[in-house]
């Protein structure tokens, strides 16, 4: 068995070399297991992905190979949930901004007028992806501040319309009804660059772009123009693009932007149940049985 010993992702040369020598991987997002890669190490009979979402994996092509694909659904749930929360709250009240101002030493005096955020109580939720994180959020919002919820999937939710009296609406209308809109899908060909300038346009100019699962699905320029037009009131992500944001970034220093290094899963519940299940994952394949949690091919 080896392991990546370093704090830095694994160069993808050195993933291959590494491979070869093995019969499983486990895989994070970060790393690029792409079509070189399994042509390079077409042996493997499965990997592992250490996350809920395999957009860094070339599924069609590890699928032709035969090589097994196991992932971590719903290990994050709740803590990215949180921070989909979180960003919300941050964002309607510029929490990011007004910390800024202490250590800039520009608190001075009361001003009642300056800065002013808004109030969530009674406002529409909308969801892109209602699955298990984007249901997470939807309890908190509808129990904390009495929220509306509709969403746009590809097909019904009927428990969450059930238990949050959520309403399926079009994409256009989840645009345009949303007072909050915070994304939870996953990354595809269908869903990238989805939240561009034509999105954000029709969204309305008090509204607040949450995005938590993969930066790609936002046009990061597209947004920034969006912001400084006033065509939407405010953004927080958790997931940018490209990533790592560089730390000169304009988004950095608008006062409605609250923004985070991807920590959606960084809690020690959340990771340790990755790390759980995407063990199991390999442990059942080698007990000869179907593993927990496979990626269809």
């Amino acid at each position: 068995m080896s392991i990546w010993p370093h704090d830095r992702p694994i160069p993808s040369n050195e993933l291959i070399s590494e491979a070869k020598k093995a019969n499983a991987v486990i895989s994070l997002y970060t790393d690029k297991l792409d079509s070189n890669f399994l042509k390079e190490c077409h042996h493997l009979e499965i990997i592992s992905q250490f996350a809920v979402g395999y957009d860094n994996i070339d599924v069609a092509e590890a699928s032709r190979l035969g090589i097994v694909l196991g992932y971590t659904p719903g290990a994050m749930s709740d803590a990215t949930a949180d921070i989909a929360f979180g960003l919300m709250i941050a964002v309607s009240r510029k929490f990011f901004f007004m910390h800024k101002t202490i250590l800039k030493s520009e608190w001075s005096h009361f001003r009642p007028k300056a800065h002013l955020g808004f109030e969530l109580k009674n406002k529409t939720l909308g969801i892109f992806g209602l699955g298990k994180i984007g249901t997470e959020m939807a309890k908190r919002c509808k129990g904390a501040y009495n929220m509306k919820i509709i969403y746009t999937n590809r097909g019904s939710n009927e428990e969450a319309e059930k238990m949050l009296k959520a309403k399926r609406v079009s994409f256009d209308e989840l645009l345009q009804q949303s007072d909050v809109l915070s994304v939870h899908c996953s990354l595809n060909p269908e869903t990238k660059g989805i939240f561009n300038w034509d999105a954000f346009s029709k969204m309305k100019p008090s509204s607040i772009f949450i995005n938590t699962t993969r930066g790609p699905v936002h046009n990061e320029q597209d947004l920034l123009d969006a912001l400084t037009t006033k065509s939407i009131w405010g953004a927080g992500l958790d997931v940018t693009n490209p990533e790592p944001m560089k730390a000169d970034n304009p988004l950095l220093e608008m006062e409605n932007v609250a923004i985070l290094p991807h920590i959606g899963s960084a809690t020690v519940e959340a990771r340790n149940e990755m790390s759980r299940m995407a063990a199991v994952n390999i442990i059942e394949f080698y007990k000869g049985k179907k593993i927990p949690h496979q990626v269809k091919p």
